[in-house]
């Protein structure tokens, strides 16, 4: 087999021109960093310094909200109506003097904005989450008229625009994990009878146009989506290879592979055994998207090995590693990667060896390392939310993130 080095190592040119300069990326995380006015922060900055310094070739911000009054969460960043591209330049400058390319990803939270953020938010059709759990947490819905589907489409290419004349490289769209333009493709969510129900993709690609008409030609334009919402019902596999191919004929360059929504969190790491010892959850799902559509493919979650994921990559199923959460355990780990050294990406806290995949607790545990390396801190992994676990017993994890928060 080709030394694993040289295939992470080998660049990537785009169909519109850009080339990444390796194949190891760091998808988007949550950082709620943003502060009161849902600005970046000087510590948001600090944080993609760290990550750009530590090796990553492609660099995808967390969530950025195109309307500040609908938000996924209480510190996110949001583009205001009138926006001055010069609020968002030192976060863009963050990368500089590396190979790194920065790209924001812009979304909007649909229903899956919280209670506390907002008592009615918007959604394709008013249609509350079925899952009386997580119906706790999100105030039923409205359904949006005709004419603020177009304000938001228009509000996605606005903040686009915003962003490329801030000097970000490129821009993601996020089209999975349950937010809005995911609820436009669920037929669960999206019971509309007009042209926006009857072809459920048309919002996505409506606002794929709109950014490409406000970046150019020359911009890296993404999409982040769906293999499936594992939900009975639900968008499924076949529909989503459908829409991979036209959003390969609308002329994405990048095309980033997920699944699940907040109701059935796969993205999460709860995927098919079998699919996890590959290293990646959906690998079989990218080689059947290469099949119909020649757009490059990223997909993240599941890899931990320099072999597994260029094992990956050698098999032609897709063209860019996407890591997530190891780069709060690690924010050098593209960079050792690369240089052939024996480590390994990793979501548990070594000192515990504790992992617990889609609990609460280990997102509060990966957030804290977030906020301490954007404090100009290391990386802690023996205090906040793992020890608390460690005490509190797997048994209680749930007492054990109340004891955390407070």
């Amino acid at each position: 087999m080709t030394d694993p080095r040289d295939l992470l190592a080998e660049p990537l040119k785009l169909q519109c021109g850009a080339v990444l300069p390796h194949r190891l990326a760091k998808s988007a995380l949550s950082e709620q960093l943003g502060d009161r006015r849902n600005a970046p922060s000087a510590e948001l900055a600090q944080l993609y310094r760290t990550w750009a310094r530590g090796g990553a070739g492609l660099l995808v911000t967390g969530n950025v909200m195109v309307d500040p009054t609908a938000l996924g969460e209480p510190r996110n960043v949001a583009v205001p109506a009138e926006p001055d591209p010069a609020a968002y330049r030192s976060w863009a400058q963050a990368v500089n003097g590396t190979d790194a390319q920065l790209w924001v990803q812009l979304n909007h939270p649909g229903r899956q904005s919280p209670r506390y953020l907002s008592r009615q938010p918007v959604a394709p059709s008013a249609v509350p989450f079925g899952d009386r759990g997580v119906r706790t947490a999100f105030a039923a819905p409205r359904a949006l008229t005709g004419d603020e589907i177009e304000a938001v489409v228009a509000r996605f290419a606005l903040s686009a625009r915003t962003f490329v004349d801030a000097g970000f490289a490129g821009i993601q769209i996020h089209g999975a994990h349950g937010y809005l333009i995911s609820q436009f493709l669920s037929p669960l969510v999206n019971r509309r009878d007009d042209e926006w129900g009857r072809d459920r993709s048309r919002f996505l690609l409506e606002v794929v146009r709109a950014v490409r008409g406000a970046v150019g030609d020359r911009v890296p334009v993404s999409v982040k989506l769906n293999s499936a919402d594992f939900q009975r019902g639900g968008f499924d596999e076949d529909e989503s290879l459908q829409v991979v191919r036209a959003l390969g004929e609308a002329g994405i360059d990048l095309l980033e592979i997920s699944g699940g929504t907040y109701e059935r969190a796969v993205m999460m790491g709860s995927g098919r055994a079998s699919t996890q010892r590959r290293e990646a959850y959906f690998l079989d799902y990218a080689a059947k998207a290469r099949q119909i559509s020649d757009v490059a493919l990223m997909v993240t979650g599941g890899f931990t090995t320099a072999a597994g994921m260029a094992e990956a990559l050698e098999s032609g199923a897709l063209d860019v590693i996407g890591i997530g959460r190891p780069f709060t355990v690690d924010p050098a780990l593209p960079g050792r990667l690369l240089a052939g050294e024996d480590v390994r990406a990793e979501r548990r806290c070594p000192h515990t060896g504790i992992r617990l995949a889609d609990s609460l607790l280990e997102i509060q545990w990966h957030t804290q390392q977030m906020h301490r390396v954007a404090a100009g801190k290391p990386v802690d992994l023996k205090r906040g939310a793992w020890r608390a676990l460690a005490q509190a017993g797997l048994s209680d994890p749930l007492n054990a993130f109340r004891r955390v928060r407070a």
